[in-house]
Parts: structure tokens; C-alpha cells; sequence
């Protein structure tokens, strides 16, 4: 049971590569740096827990978020159906695809056949557009159109997984909801949301202030790790090829603001897009000095690190002042 005609999408991130997959089929085509701009996607976490091996540094919008603003920003349809049950979750993509229709799945990638680094993350996504006796045929990251396949019981597997970011067997489906929003007006709405969510975080660890915060942090996670190089290493391969798309995000969020600049014939949002061209080229040196650090264990290369975070909050802060007067 395979859907004709399936037309996959080739992202580097795997919620926007996952939902831009659901979109094609309702003729919605629309590039990953824009979903990933009308989903209100940027965003920052320093997250420290005595469970995980090591901090992790995110530079996105929660899971599953990222889908729900897409499709409130285009007046789309978005079903998302979650059970503890290992039968209902399969019966729940059956039946969409018995039907013609793609759906998106959260998973943990560690149980994914054509994943060679083995590494529980349960905030992964892929669609799931066909299946046979063995195999489900998936449209994920960096396939370059090919398939990705995975047997029936690893994806089983991958969807029932527990752990930070987890949830339980989720799968959703898109459709139309009427008319679309009109796109330049969704693009200002998205711009406008993204930058108070930046600007106004809840707690220290998240948006500028948790870029502020980790200035601090990496010198006592430098400090008290038992693995300096496959802490700060695998931390670095993470903000560069984790899905990303580069410099944590900003790669994506600076090309949306190109696209969203040239669409609206906005100089300030082109102005904008070339200051997160100088804030990506920052987030690139932070990573690379990570790697420095597992290299050599030289408390320099920390400090460094830590004066270009203390910068980058202070020119992301800038930035998203500006792009919430410009969206208003």
C-alpha cells in the first residue's frame, strides 16, 4: 500500500521536511526556510538535566509547536491523534493511507533502520507515505528524493519509545481549512510572534537571556564533565548537522527573512536577513570552538566561546527588536 504519486521533500530539518511532505499533497509548495519562518521556529534552550550525559543546546521552537503555527498562520487543518496503544497507532496511519493521505510521525530515531548513528532522540519526525509486509516507506531529512525504509516492528519501535521529547505514538494529518491566509500577511503575523516569544521567555535558560546564560554555564559544564570531548564534540555535530541546517537554525531563519524581504519588497527585512548572515557566522565559530575544546581541553577556548555567546545575545536581542517593529 503505497500513495501514487507521493512527492517527497527534501529539508534538513526534520519537522519542516516532515510537514512541507503533508503540504505538497494539498498543492502547497512552499520552501523550508518559509515554513520554518511561518512556524515561528526560531527560538533558544540551555536545557541541564542530572538524567541527560551532558547539556543540550537547542535553537528552536519546542516540538510539535513548530506545526501547530504553520497551520494556524495558513488557516490549515491539522489533526494530531496520540495513544498508548501500539494497534490503534498503526490503525491511525493505516487508515490515512488506505485513503491516499501522507501522515506525519513523531518518533525516536535510534530505532530507524537507515539511521547509522545511534542515538536515542525522541523528537524526530518523518512522514509515512506507504508500507508492505515488512517495510514502511518514510520521507525524511537529506534523502535527495530516495527512500527512506524501515522495518514494521523498528518503527513500531521508534514510535512507542519513552524519554525527554517523547509522545505517544503521535501521528497528524493536514487539509485544507477554506481559503489559505494570505502569505504576506501570515509572514508579518509569524515574524511578530517569533520575536515576542524570543524577547519575552519565560525562564532565564530560553531565548536571548538563555544565550546570555550559557556564556556562563559551558565553564561550569567544562568544569564538571567526565568526557570533555564527546561532550562538547557531540554538542558541536549537533548545532552544525543535527537537522539544523548550520548555526543552529539561524541558516534557515536568515534565508526566511531573504525569501519573506524580496516577497514583500521589505529593505528592513533583507537588512535583517544579513544581520542573522553575521549571527549564523557567529553560531559557526561557537561550534567550531567546541570542537577545539574536545580537542585540547584548553579552559581558552571555553572562554572564547563564552565571549561570542555573550555577544550573540546581544545582537539577537537587537534583531528581534527590530523585526517586531517591522512586523507590526
Amino acid at each position: 500500500m503505497i500513495i501514487k504519486g507521493f512527492k517527497t521533500f527534501n529539508g534538513h530539518h526534520c519537522e519542516t521536511t516532515t510537514t512541507g511532505s503533508l503540504l505538497y499533497q494539498l498543492d502547497i509548495n512552499l520552501s523550508e526556510p518559509m515554513l520554518f519562518g511561518l512556524g515561528e521556529g526560531l527560538g533558544y534552550i540551555f536545557w541541564n538535566m542530572k538524567i541527560m550525559d551532558f547539556p543540550f543546546i537547542g535553537g528552536r521552537v519546542k516540538p510539535d509547536v513548530l506545526t501547530e503555527n504553520i497551520c494556524r498562520n495558513l488557516n490549515l487543518h491539522l489533526e494530531v491523534k496520540e495513544t498508548s496503544s501500539i494497534k490503534k497507532a498503526w490503525r491511525n496511519v493505516q487508515e490515512n493511507i488506505e485513503q491516499g493521505k501522507a501522515v506525519g510521525l513523531k518518533l525516536d530515531c535510534y530505532h530507524l533502520d537507515y539511521f547509522t548513528t545511534k542515538i536515542h532522540f525522541a523528537g524526530h519526525y518523518a512522514s509515512i507515505y506507504g508500507y508492505d509486509k515488512e517495510l514502511a516507506y518514510l520521507n525524511d531529512t537529506n534523502q535527495q528524493g530516495r527512500d527512506a525504509r524501515t522495518t514494521l516492528k523498528n518503527l513500531e519501535l521508534a514510535r512507542n519509545e519513552r524519554g525527554p521529547m517523547s509522545s505517544k505514538n503521535l501521528s497528524y494529518t493536514i487539509s485544507k481549512n477554506g481559503e489559505l491566509s494570505e502569505l504576506k500577511k501570515a509572514i508579518k503575523l509569524a515574524i511578530k510572534n517569533n520575536a515576542n516569544d524570543f524577547l519575552n521567555p519565560p525562564v532565564k535558560n530560553i531565548g536571548y537571556k538563555g544565550i546570555y546564560k550559557t556564556s556562563t554555564e559551558i565553564k561550569k559544564w567544562f568544569k564538571a564533565s567526565n568526557d570533555i570531548k564527546k561532550d562538547f564534540q557531540t554538542s558541536a555535530s549537533l548545532m552544525e548537522k543535527g537537522g539544523t541546517g548550520g548555526s543552529l537554525f539561524r541558516n534557515i531563519y536568515r534565508d526566511f527573512l531573504k525569501e519573506s524581504g524580496e516577497l514583500i519588497g521589505s529593505k528592513e527585512l533583507i537588512e535583517a536577513s544579513k544581520a542573522y548572515n553575521t549571527i549564523a557566522e557567529l553560531w559557526k565559530n561557537v561550534s567550531d570552538l567546541f570542537i577545539k575544546i574536545g580537542e585540547t581541553e584548553d579552559i581558552k577556548y571555553v572562554n572564547q566561546a563564552s565571549e561570542i555567546l555573550i555577544e550573540l545575545s546581544e545582537r539577537e536581542k537587537t534583531v528581534m527588536e527590530k523585526l517586531k517593529v517591522i512586523s507590526t
